[in-house]
Parts: C-alpha cells; sequence; structure tokens
C-alpha cells in the first residue's frame, strides 16, 4: 500500500509518516522543507520525499505524485505567526484538499477497482452540520468570533465542507475521513484514546486532550485496517485521549 502525506513536516504529519513506514508501508511526502522530519525518517527507503508545496505544482506534477496511491492524508495547517495567519495563501488547506482530490479523480483508471482513501486532519471546533450536531448559543457567538478573527478556522471548514459536499457514498472514486482532534498535546508513545461520532463536550469551554501520537495512530489506523475505514467513511469522528 502507498500513501501520500502532505503536511508531513508538521507536529502530527511527520508522526504520521513514521508510524507508517514502521508498518512497512510505502510513504511519499510532499514538504516545503525537510528540517522538522528526522534524519533516521529521511533515510527510510521505503519513503519518497519531495520539496515543494501542493499549490505550486503543476497538475502533471501532482498528478504524478498522486498516481498509485492508495491513500492520501492532509495534515496541513497553517503556521502560527502572523504571516501563517493572515497572509496568503488563505485557503492553503482547503485549496489543497481541492487539487488533490482532483489529482485523485485524474489517476482513477490507476487503481481502477477500489475507492481511494482521504483523510483530512480537522479540528473538534468544526461542527459537523450533515450529523445535526448541536452547539450552544455562546459557542455559536465565540465560534463565529474565531472564524472572523482567524481565518486558519474557516479554512478547516471550508475543507471539511468540501469533501462532504464533493464525495457521498454514491460515487467509487474516493472515500474521506475528516478527523476531529480537540486541544492537541504532545506525548512520547500512543496510549488508549476513545472515538466518537460527535463531540462529547464543548470544544470551547470544557475541551478535552488529545495527543499528536494518538491523532497519528488513529489515522494509521484508517489506512491499514479496513474494519476501522469502514465504520468510519464519510464521517468527522472525535477523538480525545482516554480519562
Amino acid at each position: 500500500m502507498t500513501t501520500l502525506v502532505v503536511g508531513a513536516n508538521g507536529a502530527t504529519g511527520r508522526l504520521l509518516v513514521e508510524q507508517l513506514l514502521a508498518q512497512g508501508e510505502t510513504v511519499r511526502i510532499i514538504v516545503r522543507s525537510t528540517d522538522n522530519l528526522p534524519e533516521l525518517t529521511q533515510k527510510n527507503k521505503q519513503l519518497t520525499i519531495t520539496e515543494s508545496s501542493v499549490l505550486n505544482m503543476t497538475d502533471v506534477e501532482l498528478n504524478s505524485h498522486v498516481q498509485g496511491c492508495n491513500a492520501v492524508v492532509s495534515c496541513l495547517g497553517h503556521n502560527l505567526n502572523l504571516k501563517g495567519m493572515y497572509g496568503h495563501p488563505r485557503r492553503l488547506v482547503t485549496d489543497s484538499v481541492k487539487r488533490l482530490c482532483q489529482s485523485i479523480e485524474a489517476n482513477k483508471s490507476t487503481i481502477p477497482n477500489t475507492p481511494v482513501k482521504f483523510i483530512l486532519m480537522n479540528t473538534t471546533g468544526n461542527k459537523n452540520s450533515q450529523a445535526s450536531e448541536k452547539i450552544s448559543m455562546a459557542e455559536v457567538l465565540v465560534i463565529g468570533l474565531i472564524r472572523f478573527l482567524l481565518p486558519p478556522h474557516a479554512d478547516n471548514e471550508a475543507a471539511a465542507k468540501y469533501l462532504q459536499s464533493s464525495y457521498g457514498e454514491s460515487q467509487n472514486t474516493l472515500e474521506w475521513v475528516s478527523v476531529r482532534p480537540d486541544a492537541l498535546t504532545n506525548e512520547l508513545s500512543v496510549t488508549e484514546y476513545d472515538v466518537h461520532v460527535s463531540p462529547i463536550r464543548s470544544a470551547i469551554f470544557d475541551s478535552g486532550k488529545t495527543s499528536r501520537i494518538n491523532v497519528a495512530h488513529f489515522m494509521s489506523q484508517l489506512i491499514s485496517n479496513h474494519e476501522v475505514w469502514n465504520k468510519w467513511k464519510t464521517q468527522m469522528p472525535v477523538i480525545y485521549n482516554a480519562e
């Protein structure tokens, strides 16, 4: 199985790459820089590294990286500085997701019998409207303010809505899961965690904790375990560390 990971030099993306390689998977990554990738990871023969940006590639270039992949994962996010939060591209995640999905469609003939798995790392602050999730009026007001003041949040919302609106259960080109962790933490090893269809606590006023390595583990299971994938495809599962 071959997986393409974008955002692989981020705090969660590089953990996913490490776990996939440890499972013996073939991994391709597109990164702006390899600075954050461990040297041991970079030397793994199962890993192919391309230093570029999805949004800067031509269609032909991007299609060549997607070709033959069974899964594509976006761990993209905005840098937490002024340029990353308010500079261009404002729709880094959404525009990258759209281009990757278009490349999957263009390469459908290379893996004709099985839909390509697409995994989007998102946030529990993004309400899944298709699941009829309810939040309080106070949360509505706060999230509305965050959406207005912090463009990356609106970008995450738009990326998930694009997958929902463009790829339902009636087509066989692409299946997707949008993974929603709560407040992210750093841990050294995988621990027990719980996965829910919808949030079980307020993302604004009572957020839980989700370690990045647990998010990476769950995404790796979505890729390699068909039962896990079939349980969560076309959904936006929320993941918390077990208490």
